[in-house]
């Protein structure tokens, strides 16, 4: 069941969703096979990822993404597909690295549940 979420949470997310691009995970699978490159972004808390993550994908947490971006992709034109549980989270993200200049940004709306649903290649972290 999908959690509740607050509306002044809904509407900052909605904001954010006006000014991103967003992805189906049938998007980005379809660019996988294609061989694609881009770099996945897991933007969950790292218990979340450890937990589980889609295969091949890096982890910068919501919270800190902004603070290290630039040391993980350093050039503001890669290609980047973020996502979260959702598609919630990696909108704000999205929405915020777009304003520190990057330009190939895409948020991945349904996020792990649709990854997971997809049966999708997934890995585990050991904290």
């Amino acid at each position: 069941m999908a959690k509740q979420h607050a509306p002044q949470f809904l509407k900052l997310v909605n904001d954010a969703k006006s000014r991103v691009t967003e992805c189906t995970v049938d998007d980005v699978k379809a660019r996988l096979a294609a061989g694609d490159k881009f770099i996945l972004v897991d933007v969950r808390e790292e218990s979340e990822f450890a937990a589980g993550h889609a295969a091949n994908a890096i982890h910068l947490g919501k919270g800190v993404i902004e603070r290290d971006i630039e040391a993980k992709v350093p050039d503001p034109a890669t290609p980047l597909v973020l996502y979260c549980g959702g598609g919630f989270r990696s909108a704000l993200a999205a929405d915020a690295l777009q304003k520190m200049g990057y330009t190939n940004v895409i948020s991945m709306d349904g996020g792990w549940r649709a990854w997971t649903q997809a049966g999708l290649p997934v890995e585990k972290s050991l904290l």
